[in-house]
């Protein structure tokens, strides 16, 4: 899925999410992967996460935990990039942007959930805790080896697919008259509705969907990202390309405020 830089309005063709997996090619890889199972274990113990007993208070726990820390990598690898440009005063290739956005974005998910359910204070210092930890190991991973932690976060986002495939599946398959069934028609809080673009009668288990379809595109884009050479510029995010296209639309819009003048009758020679 190619990288969107406003999300929503989302074809029924980009929510139809497939689960994919892309396979660990070298050690890196593998290192990335083993860490996301083994963190994977750690999470759900944390948030009391089972796949046989998916309930709303469950949902949103793990969701407002997950979207706090999924938020962070997109940040850290963006300050990193943007002070390596500032350090060689090169273009970053159409990297940054994108990264900016993804931060964004997984930020959206949060401020989202959490007009559904109001974290307790113990919960709040668990994040921060879990930033803090988090944040700087994965800001001196990119310092490291970008490749590897791009391909962290396209594990990452594997599982965050896979999630949220079950939490759908649980929300449609579930009994009439539970809250799980309730989130078929209940609307979804306004700022999902205006970032998401999804109409006035919006519902939980389509933002469920709309989120989802985020998840995928993190995790498709960040597999790609973490194959990409040092200086490649990003093809997902070409900012040469994008300019050419913002010229051409300036161009259109001027010759579209001036129509082509009507031509004129010259008025007849007077007889001599």
């Amino acid at each position: 899925m190619p990288a969107k830089s406003n999300h929503g309005h989302y074809t029924e063709e980009e929510l139809d999410v497939k689960l994919t997996h892309v396979e660990p090619a070298t050690f890196s890889d593998r290192l990335a992967l083993g860490a996301v199972k083994t963190v994977r274990v750690l999470f759900d113990t944390a948030t009391g996460w089972r796949n046989d007993n998916i309930t709303s208070t469950n949902i949103l726990r793990r969701v407002i935990f997950l979207e706090t820390i999924a938020a962070v990598p997109g940040m850290s690898a963006a300050i990193i990039r943007h002070f390596k440009s500032l350090r060689s005063m090169e273009r970053d290739g159409g990297m940054l942007q994108m990264l900016l956005e993804e931060a964004n974005n997984e930020r959206m998910h949060l401020l989202t959930f959490v007009r559904m359910r109001d974290p307790s204070l113990a919960f709040r210092a668990a994040v921060i805790g879990g930033q803090f930890g988090f944040g700087s190991m994965f800001i001196l991973a990119y310092i490291i080896s970008p490749k590897f932690c791009h391909r962290f976060v396209g594990y990452v986002e594997e599982e965050a697919c896979s999630t949220y495939t079950k939490i759908i599946k649980a929300i449609e398959d579930a009994p009439e008259g539970t809250e799980l069934a309730n989130w078929r028609t209940e609307q979804a809080p306004n700022i999902a509705k205006s970032y998401w673009k999804l109409g006035e009668h919006g519902t939980v288990l389509d933002l469920m969907y709309a989120v989802r379809a985020d998840e995928a595109e993190h995790r498709d884009v960040n597999h790609l990202l973490s194959g990409m050479g040092e200086n490649q510029i990003n093809p997902l995010y070409d900012p040469q390309a994008k300019l050419d296209a913002m010229l051409l639309k300036y161009v259109k819009d001027m010759m579209d405020k001036n129509p082509k003048a009507e031509p004129t009758t010259q008025p007849a020679e007077r007889a001599a």
